[in-house]
């Protein structure tokens, strides 16, 4: 029996001709797949570059669609578990899914890394007051209390807006931005006059952004996903209340998808997300393009790559190769090298761990 538990503490062991396996739980499907497509291209790129191995054997990649919905998260979590060749798995794209995923993965004792889910409660360890943090949780993307605060101050010290509405369709993630910018809108002298709701699948934005053009604001604030974000976008623009009203998304809608879907109707919208820049970023473009011939489908792609080469790096440093060349990966011991990140450098900044995965 303690021979047993141990081994499950690792990874193998992995021989000499066996792949290093790595996991990927992103959303592939639907209306927002482009999310898990374009972190997958991250994703293959970084591996692509160290010629597909590590610890000199292939590296094996797995997948499962993780939607962008918590039943999704759940089921692709416990398949991923269960699969004892799996060292480590990177997402998911959206917050919901990793909220129900976080217990599982976490009490198997994996190491789950995140390139895009930015809901504030992730990486809150305060569980009975809402935080969904365990050990073994971790992510390389903003926080939706850094670009609330970003939007908020935009809002007001850029825009000059001064009363603000909000919709959105019950996401974690919609629910928790739209708390972060209306608490700093609301501490910088800003008045939220009315918070909205939506539901997914909904095709009619009608009503409810008719009783908020009623309230002659300066602006509304909508971080809801496709399709609902580009349906509410294309019937505002009927609504002659809100003309002149300033009418802003968040991340989820910086696709091409959503220009397409709405066409002169996107005009003035204002999105924000992450701000990549530099020669090593311009390398990796070029790498995309050589690879995929055309553009990236959303922004987090950067992120997805720098994920992956912080995890690839740490389960480096952790593997114990015996001298029949077979390899251990310590599950625990994956953990704290990835907490234990300091001043990594990616392109998207230098990186290093909070005390909560951050």
């Amino acid at each position: 029996m303690a021979l047993s538990a141990k081994m499950k503490s690792f990874v193998g062991p992995i021989g000499p001709d066996d792949p290093v396996t790595i996991a990927w739980m992103l959303v592939t499907s639907g209306a927002n797949s482009f999310f898990g497509e374009d972190s997958l291209g991250g994703i293959e790129i970084a591996i692509e570059q160290r010629d597909g191995k590590l610890l000199g054997r292939e590296v094996e990649v797995l997948g499962e669609d993780s939607q962008c919905t918590p039943e999704g998260g759940q089921q692709a979590a416990q398949r991923l578990v269960a699969n004892e060749r799996v060292v480590a798995i990177i997402g998911p794209s959206c917050s919901s899914p990793a909220e129900a995923a976080i217990p599982i993965i976490s009490r198997a004792g994996f190491a789950l890394v995140t390139p895009t889910a930015v809901s504030s409660t992730l990486t809150n360890p305060d569980r009975e007051g809402g935080g969904s943090w365990m050990p073994g949780i971790f992510r390389t993307i903003h926080t939706n209390a850094l670009q609330g605060e970003f939007a908020a101050r935009f809002a007001r010290e850029v825009l000059g807006a001064q009363t603000l509405a909000t919709i959105h369709d019950g996401n974690s993630f919609a629910h928790d931005l739209q708390g972060a910018k209306t608490g700093t809108f609301v501490g910088l002298g800003g008045e939220v006059v009315n918070q909205g709701a939506v539901n997914v699948g909904d095709t009619d934005m009608t009503a409810v952004l008719t009783e908020i053009a009623s309230l002659a604001l300066d602006m509304l604030f909508f971080p809801i996903f496709q399709p609902e974000g580009d349906i509410l976008v294309a019937q505002a623009q009927f609504v002659s209340e809100l003309e002149n009203t300033i009418l802003m998304g968040s991340d989820n809608l910086l696709t091409p998808g959503f220009v397409e879907a709405t066409n002169e109707a996107a005009l003035g919208v204002i999105l924000f997300g992450p701000n990549v820049e530099g020669a090593d970023y311009t390398e990796f473009l070029r790498l995309w393009h050589v690879r995929f011939g055309a553009e990236p489908p959303s922004e987090f792609h950067a992120h997805a790559y720098d994920t992956t080469n912080l995890l690839l790096d740490a389960i480096e440093a952790v593997a114990q190769v015996d001298d029949d060349n077979t390899v251990l990966i310590g599950r625990q011991a994956l953990r704290d090298a990835i907490a234990a990140t300091s001043d990594f450098t990616g392109i998207t900044g230098s990186l290093t761990c909070s005390p909560t995965g951050d």
